[in-house]
């Protein structure tokens, strides 16, 4: 028994109670409707039958404002919140003037309500009500967002809690949802037109200098400069443009999260943005994971995580002394964050913390971890653990035949004494008569490590404990016990410069009509190479996989970030019938066109 309610919604919002009904009584931003201000925070919605409507409104924030898609009148949107084995119908009514669709991210559901346009339904035109019934499968915490066009960026998403039917094996006295995300005045299509016009970097402040202080020796800028890469290339959005939000709140908003002391407080914490991976720590409050992706696993107490987008980590921390914390969800590239406090009283405040150093790309982002570097020779010795190994740190060793020039060939280029006279930072050779190489490929990864046990760009040297992959486990044995009967491997590629991004190679406009296909209920084992030097959150719809992390009670997720250079594996169980979409969660890889389809036969062999 809990000793005290749990408190089910964050921020000044109202609890909507029960269902939504449609009449004329309803306001207007009930029905959609918006002309004005949108709401900040999270309302609730629960029941056996579910309304939620999309609008358009007016968001501002920390001195930014501009026009916002929001659902029953907030961004984000309606808290969801279900309960395992009840049977529900999710109504969704579209009053924008464009096609609008909902996702419901993690949700086990039949696939023709997954909600992707093109994929699984048509999509929801202007006026029209789309609804979606099934019978809830699971527990966790989840989330949905739109799937048309780029009305994700724009505030068009919303947590999911689905509570257990039985007994929550966590223990807590007080919840919150932590839904992290974005917000920017620039219209998301101009977004995307600056990226693919002027370069991935147009909207990176940090890139480097003659006059900079990143920790690079002349060797190092050289090197970069004639692989024509950026060695600060983190992340493609930065807060040059987004003001960084949690539940809707800027940092500016002085959002609280009120505790008694001694309560265990569980944080269920979402990544619901666009673009950007965050860092996550409580200065002073260690963090004890017990749930990744709406999954139980083993608790591993920890002082920071890295959250990918479209990620979920819940976390249990316990203050005991009657004063303030700070939650800071630091963007990976350290441009800015999101900052909430956790305080026993109104009014209260802790430090917040600066800024950190922005981190910078290494030989280990471009797949050099793990090479077996004897086969070239050079001398290099094989037992090397290169993963952490800079620039500086290569250009001291000879490396005969290797070419970094991205393609062609630049014999005897002297890099501070590393002869690189044959190594190809885009080596065709390496990969699979699969990847279809082309302008839209400008790398291959060398080496292409497992790195699960890494935890997360700039998040490697810190003096405290961070999360990595290697030390989640499920929290109850799967039921599978089956090892793959086939192996499939798939490749992460793009062009940085010309901001293409596809998967083997192939964008998906041109991969439509050939979709990944799994049997049902085939056991595979894949495993994603990251050929790009930027991480990729992964998400595949429709399923769980295990990640292959070393661990006896392999971890289940449905999004797994794959490193820069890397790879990473699961083996999957293919026991959801239908057409599901898979692909990078950045969303404007996403849009450009890393983003397949998978196909799951039934198991009569016909196709759903």
């Amino acid at each position: 028994m809990l000793s005290i309610p749990r408190r089910r919604f964050l921020s000044s919002a109202l609890i909507a109670g029960g269902a939504f009904g449609f009449s004329a009584t309803m306001p207007a931003w009930a029905r959609g409707a918006m002309s004005g201000s949108v709401r900040k925070g999270i309302d609730e919605v629960s029941g056996t039958s579910i309304d939620l409507a999309i609008g358009r409104g007016q968001f501002s924030t920390g001195g930014r404002s501009g026009g916002a898609i929001a659902v029953n009148g907030t961004v984000p949107g309606p808290l969801v919140r279900l309960r395992e084995g009840q049977d529900v119908r999710l109504n969704v009514t579209n009053n924008l003037d464009e096609d609008s669709s909902i996702h419901w991210h993690g949700i086990l559901l039949p696939f023709q309500f997954d909600g992707v346009p093109g994929v699984a339904f048509p999509g929801i035109k202007p006026g029209e009500t789309f609804t979606a019934p099934f019978k809830v499968r699971q527990s966790g915490t989840y989330w949905w967002h739109s799937h048309s066009g780029l009305q994700e960026q724009a505030g068009h998403y919303g947590p999911i809690i689905v509570d257990p039917a039985g007994k929550d094996p966590v223990a807590f006295d007080r919840e919150y949802i932590v839904l992290l995300s974005e917000f920017t005045p620039m219209h998301p299509h101009v977004i995307m037109k600056k990226l693919k016009q002027q370069g991935g970097g147009y909207f990176n402040y940090q890139q480097g200098t003659a006059t900079d202080d990143y920790p690079l020796s002349g060797k190092e800028r050289r090197m970069w400069s004639k692989m024509r890469m950026m060695a600060t290339d983190i992340l493609d959005v930065t807060a040059s443009t987004y003001t960084y939000l949690i539940n809707g709140h800027g940092p500016a908003d002085n959002l609280e999260l009120l505790y008694n002391p001694g309560e265990r407080v569980r944080l269920r914490i979402i990544n619901g943005s666009a673009m950007t991976f965050f860092n996550l720590r409580i200065p002073g409050l260690p963090m004890t994971v017990v749930q990744a992706d709406g999954q139980n696993v083993v608790p591993v107490e920890t002082d920071e995580l890295q959250i990918g987008v479209a990620e979920t980590y819940d976390v249990v921390v316990r203050p005991t002394a009657d004063k303030a914390f700070t939650f800071v969800a630091e963007s990976m590239d350290r441009s800015g964050m999101g900052v909430a406090t956790l305080a026993p009283r109104a009014g209260m405040r802790a430090e917040v913390p600066a800024l950190r150093d922005p981190p910078i790309l290494t030989m280990a982002d471009m797949g050099m971890g793990g090479m077996d570097h004897g086969a070239s020779g050079g001398g290099m010795d094989q037992n090397m653990d290169h993963s952490k190994m800079s620039a500086e740190d290569m250009a001291a060793m000879d490396m005969p035949g290797m070419d970094m020039s991205g393609g062609g060939d630049m014999a005897g280029m002297d890099m501070g004494g590393m002869d690189m006279s044959g190594m190809k930072m885009r080596d065709t050779s390496m990969l699979p008569p699969d990847v279809k190489v082309g302008p839209g490929l400008d790398m291959v990864s060398m080496g292409a490590p497992d790195r699960m046990g890494y935890p997360g760009l700039g998040l490697d040297n810190v003096e405290h404990r961070v999360l990595n992959y290697q030390q989640l486990a499920a929290l109850t044995p799967g039921k599978e016990k089956r090892t793959a009967s086939r192996k499939m491997e798939i490749h992460l590629t793009g062009n940085m410069e010309r901001y293409m991004w596809s998967l083997d190679g192939r964008k998906f406009s041109a991969v439509s009509d050939d979709p990944i296909r799994f049997a049902y209920n085939e056991r595979v084992r894949v495993k994603l190479v990251n050929d790009t030097m930027m991480a990729h959150p992964i998400h595949l719809h429709g399923h769980f996989f295990e990640l292959v992390n070393g661990q006896d009670n392999q971890p289940l997720k449905h999004t797994v970030i794959v490193q820069p250079g890397s790879s990473a594996t699961f083996d999957l169980t293919a026991d959801e019938v239908g057409d599901w979409a898979f692909h990078c969660h950045l969303l404007y890889h996403m849009h450009s066109g890393m983003f397949q389809i998978v196909t799951v036969a039934s198991p009569s062999g016909a196709q759903s």
